[in-house]
């Protein structure tokens, strides 16, 4: 659900999170401005010449909203420039380990800064859904994991958001849904869609390209749920004691983004309104 602009650099200013791969103490909203030119020697130097930053909220490392937020920026990574994207951040809500594990298991770019956020505080300073009465203390996590998980809510998003996986939509864009299934092919995970090329892995063809009738639509019926279910099989299923969250909030809170300009002036923000309810990014670039 996009949101009216809101500053999300004073919001989370003071969430201090670890950064994967070098371990620096990030302040998350002192990084969002961090986009204004500057000359002052600090961690942020290096982003003098970007013009917006944008940040994802994920949720915890093995939920399918982390999981497609992080494929799609994978899949448009080298177009993020075109549209003045100099920097990307993105906290996942779980351990170290959790998170490297599924950076690895992606293929995600190095230049992604992933920040490890067990407790998942900084989705909650953005203001996210957390999901069916996270504030319960009677009624049991798994309970409120099926709950939004099913769609009956609230949050109500995720029927609409998982259908769509099943009916598709003539005027939707696939390319990211066709890199990661490859991605994914090619790391071994099922089902198997794509045809590559044995000696440069590109794609050559597609199962669903002969989808009766509709082979014509952006995103053709089961395509997505087809990414849906490779994803829940070999990420969620295979390696859920690797990936699980530490904090059982995290098992119900959504996620978010937002992209911010020159000293941290929002340009866009969303939060997600159940499960699988994440944007399309490249839709969200085109508009602002």
């Amino acid at each position: 659900m996009p949101l009216p602009a809101a500053n999300p650099a004073d919001g989370l200013r003071g969430v201090i999170l670890s950064r994967l791969g070098d371990n620096e103490q990030i302040d998350i909203g002192k990084a969002l401005t961090a986009t204004t030119p500057t000359t002052t020697t600090n961690e942020n130097t290096r982003y003098v010449n970007n013009t917006k930053t944008m940040l994802i909220l994920g949720t915890h490392p093995s939920d399918f909203n982390t999981i497609e937020y992080a494929q799609q920026v994978r899949a448009y990574w080298t177009q993020l420039p075109e549209f003045g994207i100099g920097r990307v951040m993105m906290t996942i809500n779980g351990s170290t380990a959790s998170c490297t594990k599924l950076i690895t298991m992606l293929d995600l770019p190095k230049e992604l800064e992933v920040f490890a956020d067990p407790t998942g505080i900084a989705g909650r300073k953005f203001g996210v859904d957390e999901g069916f009465c996270p504030d319960d203390n009677l009624i049991p996590t798994a309970l409120k994991v099926t709950v939004v998980g099913l769609g009956f809510g609230p949050p109500w998003g995720t029927l609409p958001a998982v259908l769509s996986g099943y009916f598709g939509n003539p005027y939707r864009n696939r390319y990211w849904i066709e890199e990661s299934l490859k991605q994914g092919q090619i790391a071994g995970r099922w089902p198997n869609v794509l045809e590559l090329n044995p000696n440069t892995n590109e794609i050559i063809g597609n199962k669903f390209d002969n989808f009766p009738f509709l082979s014509g639509w952006g995103l053709r019926p089961f395509e997505l749920a087809t990414l849906r279910l490779q994803n829940i099989l070999s990420i969620q299923i295979k390696h859920w004691n690797e990936l699980k969250p530490i904090d059982d909030r995290c098992l119900t809170q959504l996620g978010g983004c937002t992209i911010v300009g020159p000293g941290g002036k929002p340009l866009y923000s969303w939060v997600d309104r159940g499960l699988c309810d994440v944007p399309n990014i490249k839709d969200v670039l085109s508009s602002i």
